[in-house]
């Protein structure tokens, strides 16, 4: 048997926030919603019915990346000009970025992308697998994923 991802769930502080966020800025599909007791949240998907990313609202504080657990959350894209667009959107929302502009994933490599917060501070990366030859690497040794 070979285990694969199946979803990420992520605790948030603000359901509406996160679903402006990820929905209206990232592109992801609402498929469904809910809510116990005072507990909401909402499952998200990329075009079909399988959800990639549910959303919890039950947080009481923002991300803490000195805490053992969700280091980051990594999306690919189709292109580096794709990725530069998430980056405009991004940027328009007033996402908190870790580097300016597409950076490679290490010096020399063709993959790299775009690293960011989203509202509740969790660590995300969009990036492409080739494509970004021509960027530099924030880091001279370390994967750029590693400490953003």
């Amino acid at each position: 048997m070979t285990l694969r991802t199946g979803h990420t769930g992520l605790n948030v502080t603000d359901l509406d926030r996160s679903l402006a966020f990820y929905r209206d800025v990232l592109g992801f599909t609402l498929l469904a919603e809910g809510k116990e007791d005072d507990r909401r949240y909402a499952f998200l998907g990329t075009g079909g019915d399988q959800p990639v990313l549910t959303l919890w609202q039950q947080a009481h504080g923002s991300y803490d990346r000195g805490r053992a657990g969700l280091h980051h959350l990594a999306f690919t894209a189709e292109s580096v000009d794709r990725v530069r667009e998430y980056e405009t959107a991004l940027r328009a929302a007033g996402a908190r970025f870790a580097h300016e502009g597409v950076v490679a994933h290490r010096e020399g490599s063709a993959s790299g992308g775009i690293f960011f917060h989203d509202p509740d501070g969790t660590r995300l990366e969009i990036s492409v697998p080739h494509g970004a030859e021509t960027a530099t690497a924030p880091h001279a040794t370390a994967p750029t994923c590693g400490f953003f």
